[in-house]
Parts: C-alpha cells; structure tokens; sequence
C-alpha cells in the first residue's frame, strides 16, 4: 500500500523496466547509453525517487519506444500528478492549495484512465453527483469550512465530471448499494433530482450503473467502497483505491487487483442488470419527489 505520489512512481519504474527488458538492455547498459550511474536507473525502476519527464523520455528513446499514448501515459505518471497527458499542468492545478496531494493524484488518476470499477455503499459517486447533492455531502464531512472553500471543492467535484464526455470517455460501470439511493442527503427535492441526474448519466453508452438491492443479503462490498482504474495499453498500471475518512489508500500488487476485480465481478452478478436498475431508481426518484411534495 501506497500514498498516492508514490503508486506513481512505483508503476512507472515498473513499465520502465519492462520496456528496458523488451529492448534487451541489462540496466547497466540502459545506464550507459543515456549517460547516467547504473544505481539512478535502478532508483527510478524500483520507486525509491522521482523523475523529470525529460529523463522518461531519454529513456524510452534509448530503448526504442515509439507508441505516443505509452510514451503520454508515462509521461503523465511522472509528472507527480500535476500535469495532463500533454505535459500542460491539470486543471486541478488552479486548486492545488485547497486539495491534499493524495485527492490531486487521484483526480489525475481518474483523468487518465480509460475505465473505472467502483462500488459504493454510502454516497452517490463523485462522477454521477449533482451540485447540490456534493454540497450538501461536503458540508456534513468538512462542517468547520467556510463557504467559499465548500463552493471550491463542488467545483472540483463537477468539473472531475468532464472525464465521461470528453473525446474519448472515461468508461464507468459502477454498482451502488441500495443504502447509497436511500439515504437522504440534503432533502428530498435535492435526493429526487440526484437520481434523476443518476438516470440521466446512465444513459450514455459508455457508463453501466447497477444497483445492488438490501434483498440480496450480505455481500463482499460491506466492508467498504473501493475504486479499480484502468489504463490503456496494459494492466500493469491499474490500480486500487480506498477511500478513508482522512486519506487514501492505493493497491497496486497484482494480487490485490486480482482481489478486488473479482470482488467486482462477484457484486455486479448479485446486483441488478442495468434495465432493472434504471426501473429501480426510477421508483425511488418518484418516492423522493412525492416526499418532496412536488
């Protein structure tokens, strides 16, 4: 288990070193033909420092790497989760005072990935929240902040939003415990147009949300939510989120990953198809409006 910063660099020594083996280099060699000491590039592969962009792409060029998404995908990753693909910084940059380093390496994590497993068991997934919803959940959570930082960190939870409608979208499949459409968060008009704008996002052809009845028992997930990212070209950059009440976790050994995707697996079974799901929020969105008097 990593804090954010160092999973990134973790998994982009281990594809630099991958791509080192592909070319048949020993990392004494890779060392000598990029001018350095053998023990930086056994530093940087194993984790243990950072490295410029600059470095990486000395490095893919000495082993001969031409795939531009891989050589962006890297790029991004060494850029500690402050920058895009493109080497521009990220637009949670402007709020690099208000958001802890490890939600900054997760929204750029997010921001680059091209698909995302969630579950969730409490709360409407900060992808899938309306304004109001992520308003009145910051408030319950940071209640001694001020207003203006509350109205900061809603923006960053709807602009986080742009990832499902870009050029290429973030792909989705979340499965949401029933307890998450349930439980009241601000009123019942804010819950009712919540799930209305869950229905609504569940429409877009990349996105598959499943709903997760109390009926089915006891299950896997109960022991809390997690997120799974995953990255184009290969797997060894997918990792595993754990959101806590102060900090994140981030799994990245593969028998973790194996773990909780088949933990993922296993729940989306035992939850709803998607047609179902849709008709069952659909009932609870009606409930909540007429709670609302509307």
């Amino acid at each position: 288990m990593r804090y954010g910063p160092a999973v990134r660099r973790r998994k982009l020594g281990a594809e630099l070193r991958r791509q080192r083996t592909l070319a048949g280099f020993t990392s004494g060699e890779a060392a000598r033909l990029v001018g350095w000491h053998q023990s930086k590039v056994s530093r940087i592969e194993t984790g243990r420092s950072g490295v410029r962009r600059a470095d990486v792409e000395l490095l893919l060029d000495a082993y001969g790497v031409r795939d531009a998404e891989l050589r962006a995908l890297l790029g991004a990753l060494c850029a500690g989760g402050t920058q895009d693909g493109g080497g521009r910084h990220g637009w949670w940059h402007t709020y690099r005072d208000l958001l802890p380093p490890e939600y900054r390496d997760f929204i750029s994590l997010e921001y680059e990935a091209s698909r995302a497993r969630t579950l969730e068991t409490t709360v409407v997934p900060g992808l899938l929240q309306t304004p109001d919803y992520a308003r009145a959940v910051t408030r319950a959570t940071l209640s001694d902040l001020p207003a203006k930082q509350v109205e900061e960190l809603v923006e960053v939870r709807i602009a986080r939003q742009e990832v499902l409608r870009g050029e290429r979208p973030l792909e989705l499949h979340a499965v949401l415990d029933e307890a998450v459409l349930r439980r009241e968060v601000g009123s019942p008009g804010v819950m009712a147009a919540q799930l209305r704008h869950i229905l609504d996002v569940g429409q877009l052809p990349h996105v598959r949300l499943q709903v997760l009845p109390f009926a089915s028992g006891v299950h896997i997930g109960i022991t809390g939510p997690f997120v799974i990212f995953s990255f184009p070209l290969t797997s060894d950059l997918d990792v595993v989120v754990l959101d806590h009440l102060t900090s994140s976790l981030y799994l990245e050994q593969k028998a973790d990953l194996r773990a909780y995707s088949d933990a993922f697996d296993t729940l989306r079974g035992r939850a709803l198809s998607c047609e179902k799901s849709a008709q069952f929020i659909a009932r609870t969105a009606a409930a909540s409006w007429a709670g609302a008097g509307v």
